[in-house]
Order: C-alpha cells, then sequence, then structure tokens
C-alpha cells in the first residue's frame, strides 16, 4: 500500500468514527489555522476573498468552507479524498450557498479545474507528497495567488520537524478509539520553503504557533504548528542564458522557542543548506562558540532554526573582526581580538556551490544576549552542551562537532582544517 493509499484509509476511517459518534464541529466564528482557538490570525492573511474563487485542500467536516462563503463572501470548493468525511460535510452543510463539496483527489481535480484566486490548506498538506502537491497547486492557481498551509510543526511526543522531505509515522488519535497510523510530511520550515520556492511559490511569512496558557489544559504541550503564506509566482519567460538566475528571497518572519528539554531526541538534528548560490560576497563566514557558566550560546533564526551567532565576512575585513562585529550586531556582547580564538576552515558544498566556514571560539566578553530588533536571529539564550536542542543550522552543527567531536549533533559532512595542528587533526566532521 503506497503512503498516500494509508492516509486516505486512515482519514475514511476516521471520518466514520465522527459520523459513528455524531459530531461535527460547529462553523467557526473566525477562520482557526490551528487546533486552538484564537491562536494565531484569522481569513485576513487570505486577502479579501469577497466574490474569489477558493479551494480548501482536505475540507475535512467544510466547517471552514462554510465560514468563508458565510463570513467572507468567498466561492469556495471544498475537496476531500475520505469518503466519510466529505458524507459528514454534505450530511450538514449541502446546500451552502457559496460553497461546492468535492470528492475527490486535489491535484486530478486541479488538472481540470479552472485556476484558482486562493487556496489554503488546515493541517492536511503533510499527508501528500510534496513533490505531487506542489507542482499541482502552482498550475491550478492564478499568478499572485496566495497559498496559506498550516502544517504540523512539533508533535505531541516532542518530535520536531525532519530535515529531509521523506514522510514519517504520526498519529491520528479520537477520544477512546485506537490511533491510526499515517505518514507525515513534517518537515522544517526551511525545507518547505525550499520546496515552495523550487514550484513557483514566494515565501511571505513562517510563523511557529503554540497554544496560549488559558487555552491550554496541560502546560507541557509540546505541540507547535507552522503556518506558511505563501504567493504564486507569475509566469516567466524563458530564461536567457547571459543574464544571471534569480535568487528567491527568505520568508519575512518566523517566530517560535526550543521545545522542551525532556523531549528531545538522542541525536540532534541539523537542517541543509539551500541548493540557490550565495551573493558572491556571502561565500565565506564565521560562528562564534560563546561557552558561559549556564551552556552555549544559541539564537532563533526568523526562518525557525537555531544558530551560534555569526555571519559573512565583509571586504578588507580580517576574520576576528568578523567575529567581533558580528557578535555585537547580533547578541550586543562585546569582545576583543585577543578574545577570539580561530579554530580552523570547515569547507563543505552543496551542488556546484563550494561553502566556507570558519568556526571561532570567543574566550570573554561584556554584557549580557539580548535581540536586536534589525538582526534575523534572535532570543538569544544559554544550552548546557548536554541538553543541545534539535534542528540547528547546519554551518552551526558543522563548526560544533569540529571544536567537541564527541557532540551528538546529525548533519552533513565537511572537511575540517584546523589552524593549530597540534590540538587537532585535519579531515571530515
Amino acid at each position: 500500500m503506497s503512503v498516500e493509499d494509508l492516509n486516505a484509509e486512515a482519514w475514511t476511517v476516521y471520518g466514520q468514527r465522527q459520523l459513528s459518534h455524531g459530531y461535527m464541529p460547529p462553523v467557526p466564528e473566525r477562520l482557526e489555522w490551528t487546533p486552538w482557538e484564537g491562536v494565531g490570525p484569522g481569513a485576513e492573511i487570505l486577502g479579501d476573498v469577497s466574490g474569489q474563487r477558493v479551494l480548501d485542500i482536505g475540507s475535512g467536516p467544510g466547517h471552514h468552507a462554510v465560514h468563508l462563503a458565510r463570513t467572507h463572501d468567498a466561492r469556495v470548493t471544498a475537496i476531500e479524498l475520505s469518503v466519510t468525511q466529505h458524507q459528514r460535510a454534505i450530511g450538514t452543510h449541502a446546500g451552502t450557498p457559496g460553497v461546492r463539496f468535492v470528492h475527490g483527489d486535489v491535484i486530478d481535480h486541479l488538472r481540470t479545474a479552472q485556476p484558482f484566486d486562493a487556496a489554503y490548506a488546515i493541517g492536511s498538506l503533510a499527508f501528500t507528497d510534496p513533490h505531487r502537491s506542489l507542482p499541482a497547486l502552482r498550475d491550478g492557481l492564478r499568478p499572485g495567488a496566495p497559498l496559506v498551509l498550516s502544517l504540523l510543526h512539533t508533535d505531541l511526543h516532542g518530535r520536531g520537524p525532519s530535515t529531509t522531505v521523506a514522510p514519517r509515522e504520526q498519529m491520528i488519535l479520537l477520544r477512546d478509539n485506537p490511533p491510526l497510523a499515517t505518514q507525515m510530511w513534517v518537515l522544517a520550515p526551511r525545507l518547505w520553503e525550499d520546496l515552495l520556492t523550487g514550484h513557483g511559490f514566494r515565501v511571505e511569512a513562517i510563523d511557529l504557533l503554540r497554544p496560549s496558557d488559558e487555552n491550554e489544559n496541560n502546560p507541557v504541550n509540546p505541540v507547535v504548528q507552522q503556518l506558511i503564506r505563501a504567493r504564486r509566482l507569475p509566469d516567466r519567460p524563458a530564461p536567457d542564458s547571459s543574464r544571471p538566475a534569480h535568487v528567491s528571497s527568505r520568508p519575512a518572519h518566523v517566530s517560535g522557542r526550543p521545545a522542551p528539554a525532556s523531549s528531545r531526541p538522542a541525536r540532534i538534528s541539523s537542517r541543509p543548506r539551500t541548493p540557490r548560490p550565495p551573493a558572491p560576497h556571502a561565500a565565506i563566514g564565521v560562528g562564534a562558540i560563546v561557552l558561559g557558566d549556564q551552556g552555549l550560546l544559541l539564537g532563533r533564526h526568523r526562518h525557525g532554526t537555531l544558530e551560534l551567532p555569526g555571519g559573512t565576512v565583509e571586504a578588507g575585513e580580517s576574520l576576528e573582526e568578523t567575529v567581533i562585529r558580528e557578535l555585537a550586531e547580533e547578541t550586543g556582547l562585546i569582545a576583543r581580538p585577543d578574545d577570539v580564538t580561530l579554530l580552523g576552515t570547515l569547507l563543505d558544498h552543496v551542488g556546484d556551490v563550494v561553502r566556507v566556514s570558519v568556526g571561532a571560539i570567543v574566550n570573554a566578553w561584556r554584557g549580557e544576549p539580548f535581540t536586536r530588533p534589525d538582526e534575523s536571529v534572535g532570543d538569544w539564550a544559554w544550552y548546557p552542551l548536554d541538553q543541545l536542542p534539535d534542528d540547528l543550522f547546519v554551518c552551526s552543527a558543522q563548526i560544533l562537532t569540529a571544536w567537541r567531536p564527541d557532540l551528538p549533533i546529525d548533519h552533513t559532512p565537511a572537511h575540517f582544517t584546523p589552524y593549530d595542528r597540534r590540538t587537532a587533526p585535519s579531515g571530515d566532521v
């Protein structure tokens, strides 16, 4: 049985159980992108959908589609693969003005449908291989159309997202019924961004959402949802080989905090880099290891991953000067050249692009780290070395294992050449 057939069967069983219980969720007063009421934005992130053709992907019992039609005057096509979920929708909402309920596969439907003005998926797109769904969505949306996706980021077991495009087992839970096994593509934000960008979308924002204190009975609930806002790019003419390729921008915003220490895996993952080439000045970067009494200093990048202070070397700078400047700009910490010890050079490549990173230890500094509003990394915090978080940026992961090979961090390999050959051998890390 294929992954998608397994998922379709699981949702059919789920829908049958809900039919047996006689349960139908009420039509919400606002569009909810998460399981928790009032968390995150509402339908406004779709833009003005009045009179617009909107696609609800994996519409389930149809309550979100009905809300958009009733409250925002949208013309919604609510498509659902599970026959029992579709039965729930039409059993309650058939005949609702502005809503068309369709039983079928969204990819097949988009092959013949007129392009939609907007599309969204609440918790459903992760059950389909993105290499199949994203090309279909690009072809099925008009240029400039918004695509909003609510996706699982961290599950009930505290497992964070994967850094490879592969499904993994997740469970659908329903009251006292046995759990239903599914396969989901639970991917890191940067990975979703690269997939969307590669399939003709511009990612405008990625938010990490979690239950608020007043809405969550269990204060240690580790579940985190990603909310991705993207837009279908205009069709482009055939590329001119005499001009450089376009490099897409990163999302405007990603927020969130680390998962609880008790939920961390035995091995710490790191996200891959994009295969897109960097700007010419950005080929060499530094990463600074700042180790205090409370642990290692790491910050949260706006794209969701955790990383060391650091950045790219500017023209005319020494490596030590880059470490000092980036440390001050990103964290507010002040160091002197004598406080910086360069570890060595890490060399790897993504596609045809060679990447060079230099690790450094900052032995002394003044001040306390704080978030600088104009920087892409913030929420600085200290992490004990035996409790490092998951989802490290791969450059930071490579620097840390070059410094301490005993750290259990997974990452793509890189060749390390230490500057002090008396203290460490060169080789792959």
